[in-house]
């Protein structure tokens, strides 16, 4: 069976930062030859340019709860909440893997209550938090290469130079590139730059 991300879209626009995470996200799903959903998208949200046209990214209005109803148990939210970790047996378990968008809020606000109260079945990827498209790879490594969650080379808040006088500490875990980097989302860095004035929490 094919492995399905799910992120649960749980909020009515969607930033800059979430578009550059889910475009991410649906090609390194369609590159490991898995699925890529992004559920419960009110119909009044515009699709971002770069994400309209990306035929790796299936976009649904109805929910994770409607369109696996038939095999919840096949299910499996990631849930900072949860009290066991991800391991790769899991994958036996679990073809679904369900996440609430927005995940990279700092401090979390905890979206994935909305979902928790559905009664799937719960694990987590560590204490640290994540964003999306980490807690995605993060998943897809477990799951689908049967990598330990604690083998899996880490970078925590990585601080990024945003000129010579100025960075930034990244609130969050990412994995870590054969460079020694963290793997963001193409244009995230730059973005990051750009709108450095602004808060973090905005540019979701």
């Amino acid at each position: 069976m094919t492995l399905t991300f799910v992120v649960e879209h749980l909020d009515p626009e969607l930033g800059p930062w979430s578009a550059l995470e889910y475009a991410c996200i649906a090609r390194e799903s369609k590159e490991n030859g898995a699925q890529f959903l992004l559920t419960s998208v009110p119909a009044s949200l515009q699709m971002p340019e770069n994400l309209a046209r990306m035929e790796e990214l299936k976009v649904e209005r109805r929910s994770v709860e409607e369109i696996f109803a038939d095999r919840k148990s096949r299910v499996c939210l990631l849930d900072p909440a949860a009290t066991i970790e991800l391991s790769p047996a899991d994958r036996d378990d679990f073809d679904v893997f369900l996440f609430g968008g927005i995940l990279g809020d700092d401090p979390p606000r905890d979206r994935t209550s909305e979902l928790r109260k559905k009664g799937y079945a719960g694990r987590r990827l560590g204490p640290q938090q994540m964003t999306t498209d980490t807690a995605v790879r993060v998943t897809r490594m477990i799951a689908q290469q049967r990598i330990p969650l604690d083998k899996i080379p880490y970078l925590d808040h990585p601080e990024l130079r945003i000129n010579e006088h100025e960075s930034t500490e990244m609130p969050f875990r990412y994995v870590k590139s054969s460079d020694g980097k963290p793997i963001m989302p193409e244009g995230m860095v730059e973005l990051i730059k750009k709108d450095a004035d602004k808060a973090v929490d905005d540019l979701f």
